[in-house]
Protein backbone atom coordinates (compact mmCIF):
# COMPACT_ATOMS: atom_id res chain seq x y z
CA UNK A 1 0.00 0.00 0.00
CA UNK A 2 0.95 3.27 -0.78
CA UNK A 3 0.75 7.40 0.39
CA UNK A 4 -1.70 8.46 -1.87
CA UNK A 5 -2.77 12.29 -2.27
CA UNK A 6 -6.85 13.00 -2.94
CA UNK A 7 -6.43 17.11 -3.05
CA UNK A 8 -10.22 17.46 -2.59
CA UNK A 9 -10.19 15.64 -0.01
CA UNK A 10 -8.13 18.06 2.37
CA UNK A 11 -9.71 21.72 0.16
CA UNK A 12 -6.82 22.08 -1.73
CA UNK A 13 -8.40 23.20 -5.52
CA UNK A 14 -5.64 21.54 -7.86
CA UNK A 15 -5.40 20.72 -11.62
CA UNK A 16 -4.08 17.23 -12.34
CA UNK A 17 -0.98 18.11 -12.96
CA UNK A 18 -0.77 20.51 -10.04
CA UNK A 19 -1.63 17.96 -8.04
CA UNK A 20 0.86 15.24 -9.66
CA UNK A 21 3.35 17.98 -8.47
CA UNK A 22 2.42 18.04 -5.02
CA UNK A 23 2.10 14.30 -4.02
CA UNK A 24 5.85 14.21 -5.68
CA UNK A 25 7.16 17.29 -3.83
CA UNK A 26 5.32 15.66 -0.46
CA UNK A 27 6.16 12.00 -1.25
CA UNK A 28 3.05 10.44 -2.10
CA UNK A 29 3.58 7.96 -4.09
CA UNK A 30 0.12 8.17 -5.96
CA UNK A 31 -2.64 10.90 -6.90
CA UNK A 32 -6.66 10.82 -7.02
CA UNK A 33 -8.01 12.11 -10.22
CA UNK A 34 -10.96 12.84 -12.68
CA UNK A 35 -10.81 10.70 -15.78
CA UNK A 36 -12.88 13.28 -17.10
CA UNK A 37 -10.46 16.09 -16.50
CA UNK A 38 -7.53 13.15 -17.71
CA UNK A 39 -9.12 12.20 -20.61
CA UNK A 40 -9.46 16.31 -21.93
CA UNK A 41 -5.97 16.48 -21.23
CA UNK A 42 -5.21 12.81 -23.43
CA UNK A 43 -7.56 14.46 -26.03
CA UNK A 44 -5.73 17.68 -26.00
CA UNK A 45 -1.89 16.47 -25.78
CA UNK A 46 -2.13 12.70 -25.98
CA UNK A 47 -2.01 9.72 -24.07
CA UNK A 48 2.18 9.76 -23.71
CA UNK A 49 1.72 12.66 -22.54
CA UNK A 50 -0.28 11.87 -19.11
CA UNK A 51 1.87 9.08 -18.80
CA UNK A 52 5.46 10.74 -19.27
CA UNK A 53 4.09 13.42 -16.94
CA UNK A 54 3.33 10.91 -14.04
CA UNK A 55 6.66 8.88 -14.76
CA UNK A 56 9.26 11.53 -14.29
CA UNK A 57 7.24 12.93 -11.24
CA UNK A 58 6.87 9.14 -9.94
CA UNK A 59 3.46 8.90 -9.16
CA UNK A 60 0.89 6.44 -9.78
CA UNK A 61 -2.48 7.20 -10.41
CA UNK A 62 -5.14 6.34 -7.68
CA UNK A 63 -8.87 6.46 -8.16
CA UNK A 64 -11.18 7.93 -9.59
CA UNK A 65 -14.94 8.56 -9.31
CA UNK A 66 -17.03 6.63 -12.04
CA UNK A 67 -17.94 9.28 -14.22
CA UNK A 68 -21.68 8.73 -13.87
CA UNK A 69 -24.61 10.60 -12.64
CA UNK A 70 -26.55 7.58 -11.23
CA UNK A 71 -27.66 9.12 -7.96
CA UNK A 72 -30.10 11.90 -9.44
CA UNK A 73 -32.70 12.04 -12.81
CA UNK A 74 -32.94 8.71 -14.96
CA UNK A 75 -31.74 11.01 -17.97
CA UNK A 76 -28.53 11.91 -16.72
CA UNK A 77 -27.61 8.69 -15.77
CA UNK A 78 -28.64 7.48 -18.74
CA UNK A 79 -26.28 9.70 -20.92
CA UNK A 80 -23.40 9.22 -19.08
CA UNK A 81 -23.19 5.05 -19.27
CA UNK A 82 -22.33 4.83 -22.85
CA UNK A 83 -19.17 6.84 -21.94
CA UNK A 84 -18.23 5.19 -18.55
CA UNK A 85 -16.29 2.37 -21.20
CA UNK A 86 -13.72 4.39 -23.17
CA UNK A 87 -13.47 6.34 -19.52
CA UNK A 88 -12.72 2.93 -17.63
CA UNK A 89 -10.07 2.00 -20.30
CA UNK A 90 -8.53 4.77 -20.48
CA UNK A 91 -8.30 4.91 -16.92
CA UNK A 92 -6.85 1.50 -17.01
CA UNK A 93 -4.75 2.27 -19.72
CA UNK A 94 -3.01 5.02 -17.59
CA UNK A 95 -2.84 2.30 -14.28
CA UNK A 96 -5.67 2.76 -12.18
CA UNK A 97 -8.15 -0.39 -12.50
CA UNK A 98 -9.69 1.24 -8.96
CA UNK A 99 -13.23 3.37 -8.94
CA UNK A 100 -15.11 4.24 -5.92
CA UNK A 101 -18.44 5.72 -4.88
CA UNK A 102 -20.17 6.43 -1.48
CA UNK A 103 -23.46 5.51 -0.21
CA UNK A 104 -26.09 7.91 1.93
CA UNK A 105 -26.92 5.75 4.94
CA UNK A 106 -29.97 6.96 4.87
CA UNK A 107 -33.31 8.71 2.28
CA UNK A 108 -36.40 10.43 3.10
CA UNK A 109 -37.86 9.23 -0.11
CA UNK A 110 -37.74 5.28 -0.32
CA UNK A 111 -37.71 2.76 2.29
CA UNK A 112 -34.88 0.50 3.07
CA UNK A 113 -36.74 -2.16 0.53
CA UNK A 114 -37.30 0.39 -2.51
CA UNK A 115 -33.75 2.30 -1.93
CA UNK A 116 -32.13 -1.46 -2.12
CA UNK A 117 -33.59 -1.83 -5.22
CA UNK A 118 -33.01 1.63 -6.60
CA UNK A 119 -29.23 0.98 -5.99
CA UNK A 120 -28.66 -2.34 -7.86
CA UNK A 121 -30.89 -0.92 -10.85
CA UNK A 122 -28.47 2.35 -11.06
CA UNK A 123 -25.47 0.55 -10.06
CA UNK A 124 -25.79 -2.17 -11.73
CA UNK A 125 -24.86 -1.09 -15.52
CA UNK A 126 -22.29 1.03 -13.60
CA UNK A 127 -20.29 -2.23 -12.38
CA UNK A 128 -21.18 -3.89 -15.66
CA UNK A 129 -19.23 -1.17 -17.73
CA UNK A 130 -16.60 -1.07 -15.16
CA UNK A 131 -16.21 -4.84 -15.51
CA UNK A 132 -16.09 -5.13 -19.36
CA UNK A 133 -12.57 -2.96 -19.22
CA UNK A 134 -10.93 -4.50 -16.38
CA UNK A 135 -11.70 -2.27 -13.57
CA UNK A 136 -13.01 -2.57 -10.09
CA UNK A 137 -16.04 -0.42 -7.77
CA UNK A 138 -15.32 -0.06 -4.45
CA UNK A 139 -18.97 0.95 -2.37
CA UNK A 140 -18.04 2.87 0.54
CA UNK A 141 -20.73 2.86 3.51
CA UNK A 142 -21.39 5.85 5.63
CA UNK A 143 -21.16 5.41 9.61
CA UNK A 144 -22.37 8.18 11.77
CA UNK A 145 -25.86 7.89 13.04
CA UNK A 146 -26.40 11.49 13.63
CA UNK A 147 -26.29 11.39 9.64
CA UNK A 148 -28.71 8.35 9.44
CA UNK A 149 -30.87 10.01 12.05
CA UNK A 150 -31.53 12.74 9.76
CA UNK A 151 -33.37 11.02 7.02
CA UNK A 152 -36.17 9.33 7.36
CA UNK A 153 -35.43 5.83 6.37
CA UNK A 154 -32.41 4.33 7.35
CA UNK A 155 -30.14 2.57 4.86
CA UNK A 156 -27.06 0.60 4.35
CA UNK A 157 -24.29 1.98 7.03
CA UNK A 158 -22.14 -1.14 7.93
CA UNK A 159 -19.51 -3.22 6.05
CA UNK A 160 -21.16 -6.45 6.02
CA UNK A 161 -24.75 -4.19 4.64
CA UNK A 162 -22.15 -3.15 1.98
CA UNK A 163 -20.61 -6.26 0.84
CA UNK A 164 -23.95 -7.93 0.61
CA UNK A 165 -25.03 -5.16 -1.93
CA UNK A 166 -21.62 -5.69 -3.76
CA UNK A 167 -22.48 -9.32 -3.78
CA UNK A 168 -26.10 -8.71 -5.27
CA UNK A 169 -24.71 -6.37 -7.91
CA UNK A 170 -23.73 -10.08 -8.95
CA UNK A 171 -20.45 -8.91 -11.62
CA UNK A 172 -17.91 -9.77 -9.40
CA UNK A 173 -15.77 -6.40 -9.63
CA UNK A 174 -17.89 -4.79 -6.83
CA UNK A 175 -15.82 -4.02 -2.92
CA UNK A 176 -15.72 -1.84 -0.40
CA UNK A 177 -13.66 1.56 -0.19
CA UNK A 178 -12.97 1.07 3.78
CA UNK A 179 -12.71 4.30 5.46
CA UNK A 180 -10.86 4.49 9.03
CA UNK A 181 -13.83 6.90 10.60
CA UNK A 182 -16.90 4.84 8.86
CA UNK A 183 -15.36 2.24 10.42
CA UNK A 184 -15.50 3.38 14.06
CA UNK A 185 -18.79 5.01 13.66
CA UNK A 186 -20.16 2.14 12.63
CA UNK A 187 -19.29 0.18 15.63
CA UNK A 188 -16.96 -2.08 14.15
CA UNK A 189 -13.00 -2.90 14.88
CA UNK A 190 -10.49 -3.30 13.14
CA UNK A 191 -9.88 -6.66 13.48
CA UNK A 192 -12.95 -6.90 11.15
CA UNK A 193 -10.58 -5.85 8.42
CA UNK A 194 -8.36 -9.12 8.84
CA UNK A 195 -11.91 -11.08 8.00
CA UNK A 196 -11.49 -8.90 4.53
CA UNK A 197 -10.22 -11.00 1.52
CA UNK A 198 -7.36 -8.73 -0.35
CA UNK A 199 -9.72 -8.29 -3.77
CA UNK A 200 -12.64 -6.94 -1.71
CA UNK A 201 -10.65 -3.96 -1.08
CA UNK A 202 -10.27 -1.61 -4.04
CA UNK A 203 -9.66 1.78 -1.82
CA UNK A 204 -8.93 2.87 1.79
CA UNK A 205 -9.38 6.60 3.06
CA UNK A 206 -7.85 7.46 6.71
CA UNK A 207 -8.34 9.93 9.11
CA UNK A 208 -9.33 9.78 13.04
CA UNK A 209 -12.44 11.11 14.49
CA UNK A 210 -12.86 14.25 17.01
CA UNK A 211 -11.77 13.74 20.37
CA UNK A 212 -14.90 13.84 23.22
CA UNK A 213 -17.90 12.21 21.10
CA UNK A 214 -19.15 8.67 21.17
CA UNK A 215 -19.16 6.86 17.69
CA UNK A 216 -22.94 8.03 18.20
CA UNK A 217 -22.37 11.39 18.34
CA UNK A 218 -20.09 11.96 15.79
CA UNK A 219 -20.50 14.01 12.53
CA UNK A 220 -20.10 12.75 9.08
CA UNK A 221 -17.86 16.66 8.09
CA UNK A 222 -15.81 16.87 10.96
CA UNK A 223 -13.13 14.59 10.90
CA UNK A 224 -9.83 14.52 12.13
CA UNK A 225 -5.95 14.23 10.44
CA UNK A 226 -4.73 10.33 11.21
CA UNK A 227 -3.36 9.86 14.49
CA UNK A 228 -4.54 13.81 15.05
CA UNK A 229 -6.76 12.89 18.14
CA UNK A 230 -6.18 9.46 19.04
CA UNK A 231 -9.50 8.03 18.48
CA UNK A 232 -9.74 5.86 15.66
CA UNK A 233 -6.86 2.71 15.68
CA UNK A 234 -4.63 3.84 13.05
CA UNK A 235 -1.76 1.45 13.79
CA UNK A 236 -4.11 -1.26 14.11
CA UNK A 237 -5.86 -0.73 10.65
CA UNK A 238 -2.89 -0.45 8.80
CA UNK A 239 -1.71 -3.41 10.33
CA UNK A 240 -4.64 -5.00 9.58
CA UNK A 241 -4.46 -4.10 5.72
CA UNK A 242 -0.89 -5.51 5.21
CA UNK A 243 -1.60 -8.53 7.18
CA UNK A 244 -4.40 -9.23 4.51
CA UNK A 245 -1.74 -8.03 1.12
CA UNK A 246 -3.87 -4.87 0.49
CA UNK A 247 -1.16 -2.66 -2.02
CA UNK A 248 -3.45 0.18 -3.22
CA UNK A 249 -3.89 3.92 -2.28
CA UNK A 250 -4.51 4.82 1.40
CA UNK A 251 -5.88 8.64 1.06
CA UNK A 252 -6.69 11.27 3.73
CA UNK A 253 -10.06 11.99 3.94
CA UNK A 254 -9.92 14.25 7.44
CA UNK A 255 -12.96 16.83 6.40
CA UNK A 256 -10.34 19.49 8.29
CA UNK A 257 -11.07 23.12 8.90
CA UNK A 258 -7.59 23.73 9.97
CA UNK A 259 -6.31 21.92 7.02
CA UNK A 260 -8.64 23.94 4.42
CA UNK A 261 -7.21 27.07 6.38
CA UNK A 262 -3.90 26.52 5.77
CA UNK A 263 -2.24 27.34 2.44
CA UNK A 264 -2.17 24.55 -0.39
CA UNK A 265 1.36 23.67 0.12
CA UNK A 266 1.24 23.66 4.27
CA UNK A 267 -1.62 21.44 3.65
CA UNK A 268 -0.32 18.59 1.59
CA UNK A 269 2.76 18.97 4.02
CA UNK A 270 0.91 18.14 7.50
CA UNK A 271 -1.10 15.73 5.52
CA UNK A 272 1.80 13.67 4.59
CA UNK A 273 3.00 14.39 7.83
CA UNK A 274 0.11 12.62 9.36
CA UNK A 275 0.75 9.74 7.14
CA UNK A 276 4.25 9.53 8.23
CA UNK A 277 3.26 9.72 11.68
CA UNK A 278 0.22 7.26 11.24
CA UNK A 279 2.83 4.58 9.62
CA UNK A 280 5.56 4.85 12.39
CA UNK A 281 2.95 3.48 15.08
CA UNK A 282 1.65 0.54 12.80
CA UNK A 283 5.66 -0.14 12.72
CA UNK A 284 5.66 0.01 9.25
CA UNK A 285 8.46 1.32 6.50
CA UNK A 286 6.93 4.29 4.74
CA UNK A 287 7.51 3.71 1.28
CA UNK A 288 10.01 5.90 -0.84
Amino acid sequence: MYPNLSTGAIGVQATFGEAVELAARYGFGGVDFSIVEVEKIVQAQGEAAVGKLLNDAGVRLGSWGPPVNWRTDEASWQADLPLLGRRARLARALGSDRSSTWIMPGENDRDFAANYAFHLERLGPVAEGLAAEGCRLGLEWVGPKTLRDSRRYPFIHTMEGMLKLAADLGTGNVGLLVDLFHLYTSNASVSAVHSLPVAQVVNVHVNDAIAGRSPEQQLDNERALPAETGVTDIAGFLQALAAIGYDGPVTVEPFSQRLREMTPADAVQTTADSLRRAWALAGIPFPG
